[in-house]
């Protein structure tokens, strides 16, 4: 017999959390009773963030579950990372269409590896029956004034971005098995479908670029998709130079010239795309010192409305519109 609501509960979630629980000291009361109560530092925002994965839409029927639980989580920690928030608690909603042991472990260990690694606790949440999904609710904490948002860039301002867009896009082509391309080493499909996977959110990157980047977004829906919105809440446009783009070798491998295409409308990075001022731009490589990811500039903001992007000053031949939920990709 399959485990019930609250045993499943207990096995899977509140027991193997609990002892991060306790190392934060923060949480007053947990898992367990109607709501969890809190403990918010004085003098601090409390930052939340919330996404829902849906089969089919967001991930692959035969995903592995553990890839399902850390997503799950990571894609909520890089919205707190776009905003330079310090990770703290987090709430759990899972919609299974059975309660499969095997299924919840995994699932599990994916999660609470992940919020281990950040010192964020599980607080909360709920289970159902029903078509697989998962909702995660973050929470996080930065000081009054502190938090990047979008709307603060200038034209002029330089854009930059963390990591390699595209390679998850390629990833999760080759878990659906039907991807365009070319073969390529099993270390190169590797490093794709983990790209996809298992996505790391910078959280030290956003926390490093408070009080030093204008504004920032975190890369879900595609590179130029995203700049595009920062940009657009900004009252600006955006220039992106095709030939700085960092192309990771195992997409360029995949894809060849098609990479380009990946990297600026590919979604599921969970890099961050942020802006500083040209004043500042020198401050850039100091303060990012002690961050464990490159970060690359690749463009700047301007006067005029929309998003361009030119190779070596010629324009592209394709649309730049990245991945939306009620459409689709681009």
């Amino acid at each position: 017999m399959p485990p019930g609501e609250f045993e499943l509960i207990e096995r899977y979630f509140r027991g193997p959390a609990e002892a991060l629980r306790r190392q934060r000291g923060d949480v007053a009361l947990g898992i367990g009773d109607d709501a969890a109560l809190l403990q918010v530092p004085p003098g601090m925002q409390l930052v939340a963030a919330l996404d829902t994965l849906v089969e089919g839409r967001h991930f692959p029927a035969g995903t592995p579950p553990e890839s399902l639980g850390h997503r799950a989580l990571a894609v909520n920690l890089s919205d707190l990372a776009a905003m330079g928030a310090e990770p703290a608690w987090f709430l759990l909603s899972l919609t299974m269409p059975e309660a499969r042991v095997d299924f919840l472990e995994d699932l599990s260990r994916g999660l609470l590896n992940l919020a281990q690694e950040h010192r964020v606790a599980l607080v909360g949440g709920d289970t159902t029956s029903g078509p697989l999904s998962v909702s995660v609710q973050a929470l996080g904490l930065v000081q009054p004034g502190t938090a990047l948002q979008r709307n603060a860039a200038r034209p002029g301002d330089l854009l930059f971005v963390s990591g390699t867009p595209g390679d998850a896009a390629a990833g999760l082509a080759l878990e659906m098995g039907t991807p365009p391309g070319r073969e390529v080493a099993a270390a190169q499909q590797q490093w794709l479908r983990r790209r996809f996977l298992f996505p790391t959110p910078r959280l030290a990157l956003g926390q490093a670029l408070r009080g030093l980047a204008s504004a920032c977004i975190d890369v879900s829906d595609g590179l130029a998709a995203d700049a595009g919105k920062l940009a657009q809440a900004s009252g600006c446009g955006a220039r992106i130079d095709v030939e700085r783009l960092p192309i990771s070798a195992a997409l360029q491998a995949r894809l060849g010239i098609a990479a380009v295409r990946a990297a600026l409308t590919g979604g599921d990075d969970y890099e961050l795309c942020f802006t500083v001022a040209p004043s500042r731009v020198d401050e850039v490589p100091a303060r990012l010192a002690n961050v464990k990811c490159p970060v690359t500039c690749i463009g700047v903001l301007e006067e005029a409305a929309g998003v361009r992007a030119l190779d070596r000053g010629m324009p592209i031949g394709f649309e730049l519109r990245g991945y939306d939920h009620f459409i689709g990709a681009g």
